[in-house]
């Protein structure tokens, strides 16, 4: 049996030039995948994954033509890097503390550092606060800011990979500056309309409708649990099919709540709640809940119950 290959101008077949072409911006997406995972070791396991399914494909799919020479073996490395982050949010089982410290930034220095390309990222001013920025993001903020904003990928390229519409990435993209600036996303301004995606909320979660609770959440929606939760069975989910499940048939008891002037639900079977959902929600999705039930998080919350 003979294949044909399409051959280049020197002989090559299109998968390996592909491969070198992909090599020769081997710098770059190292940048890249280290913006993205803040981690050396990381970026470079997930540049090695994505040259190996590159190899592995038996395509010069990842050919790059007339356009920007990365900008493909970018979204190849992108790929892997999504990948590794939804992963590493689905490992993270520790309590969630709203007030604590949070995690320290990474321990190496410049003049710790031999390698050149390495030493000029972490010499960067705003490498780690960047760095510490990036790690409040969802898996797909952190995409999309990271490709556009700092890779100037465009969303068109973007939007694939974390399978959106270009004009969802770019709200992405737009929601993560707002917090990577410092001028930190809130909840929708509307609290009328925060009710209403609230209340539908319980209303699906009530009746067990999978599908309504989806319709309500982004699709890197987080659920964080703090300690008392935890050990009370609840725990933390990511993404909008786990947190859908993890509320699906439940909240018979739970009431509309404010919390902290916006819309959650409490559980308050007795005096005090004993019980809160704080919910973020951004262009009419539900982007985040937090469950809390430690005593010393409730005594913090200003809760007040709603009429249902």
């Amino acid at each position: 049996m003979v294949v044909d290959h399409a051959v280049n101008h020197d002989g090559r077949d299109d998968l390996a030039a592909s491969v070198d072409r992909f090599e020769e911006h081997g710098p770059r997406l190292r940048a890249v995948a280290y913006r993205m995972l803040g981690s050396f070791a990381e970026a470079d396991d997930a540049v090695r994954e994505a040259r190996l399914r590159l190899s592995r494909s038996g395509s010069g799919s990842l050919d790059l033509g007339p356009g920007d020479p990365a900008d493909r073996p970018i979204t190849a490395v992108a790929r892997v890097c999504l990948d590794l982050l939804r992963s590493r949010e689905a490992r993270r089982g520790d309590p969630w503390d709203p007030w604590g410290a949070g995690e320290p930034g990474q321990p190496h220095r410049p003049e710790q550092v031999t390698d050149p390309e390495e030493r000029a990222l972490l010499a960067d001013p705003a490498g780690p606060a960047m760095l510490s920025a990036l790690d409040t993001l969802t898996p797909a903020e952190r995409l999309a800011y990271v490709l556009h904003d700092l890779f100037a990928v465009p969303f068109e390229e973007i939007a694939p990979i974390v399978e959106r519409t270009p004009a969802a990435a770019r709200q992405l993209a737009a929601r993560a500056r707002r917090r990577v600036q410092g001028t930190e996303e809130m909840p929708e301004p509307d609290l009328p309309r925060q009710r209403e995606v609230v209340a539908a909320f319980l209303t699906a979660a009530r009746s067990g409708d999978v599908d309504a609770l989806l319709a309500l959440l982004d699709a890197d929606v987080v659920l964080r649990t703090d300690a008392e939760a935890v050990r009370s069975g609840a725990g933390i989910a990511h993404g909008a099919l786990a947190v859908a499940e993890s509320f699906a048939g439940r909240g018979r008891s739970a009431r509309l709540a404010l919390v902290d002037g916006a819309a959650g639900l409490a559980w308050a079977p007795a005096g005090p709640p004993v019980s809160v959902v704080a919910f973020t929600v951004i262009d009419g999705r539900v982007t985040a809940l937090d469950l809390l039930m430690d005593p010393p998080h409730l005594d913090r919350l200003d809760v007040q119950l709603l009429p249902d």
